[in-house]
């Protein structure tokens, strides 16, 4: 089942659901909207021929701050990691799926291609998977609303949470923008 703004509220005062900062203005019917980090990794098109999953390819991407005066532009076509401003910690029971903004999707932006679901156990800040699909460059200010994060509770508890040694959970407490750890999975 979906959570409530009141059960989010109730499970935000238990501290069962972290989200920090949170403003109790970003809480919406069924979610809480989520904002755009200072942080973007930049594709460095020139540094190597191809991407290859199975091998960790260093500087492949590019760490860039933005910031309000100086907030980074999103080019059609474009794609780019961000990340969000919150840290979200989730307990072992309950499931979050990430989405972005209507409004924002109405101009082109999309804020994951396929990593909105968040894990029973995760905890740390969202990467976020940011395309431009319309014709015309976006501005991307940190500080933006940027998502909505909504929760789903479990049958049961999770037997392995996110994080749980062994289970291969390569972003577990990622505290800032990070990239593709694919290659680890080719390493087992």
């Amino acid at each position: 089942m979906v959570l409530s703004d009141r059960t989010i509220k109730e499970q935000l005062l238990a501290g069962r659901i972290r989200i920090e900062p949170c403003d109790p203005d970003d809480i919406q019917p069924s979610s809480v909207d989520l904002h755009l980090g200072a942080s973007f990794q930049v594709f460095r098109n020139s540094r190597y021929p191809y991407i290859d999953p199975s091998r960790e390819q260093a500087g492949l991407l590019e760490k860039v701050i933005a910031s309000a005066e100086e907030p980074f532009v999103l080019h059609p076509g474009e794609f780019v990691l961000g990340t969000t401003r919150e840290r979200v910690v989730l307990p072992d029971d309950i499931v979050a799926r990430l989405e972005g903004k209507s409004s924002l999707g109405r101009l082109g932006l999309l804020i994951h291609s396929t990593a909105g679901y968040v894990d029973p156990g995760w905890e740390g800040r969202l990467t976020l998977e940011l395309s431009n699909v319309s014709n015309l460059p976006i501005v991307l200010t940190p500080g933006m609303a940027i998502g909505q994060i909504s929760f789903f509770k479990m049958t049961t508890a999770v037997d392995r949470p996110y994080g749980t040694p062994g289970l291969g959970s390569k972003y577990q407490g990622q505290s800032d923008t990070t990239p593709s750890k694919m290659f680890k999975n080719f390493e087992r």
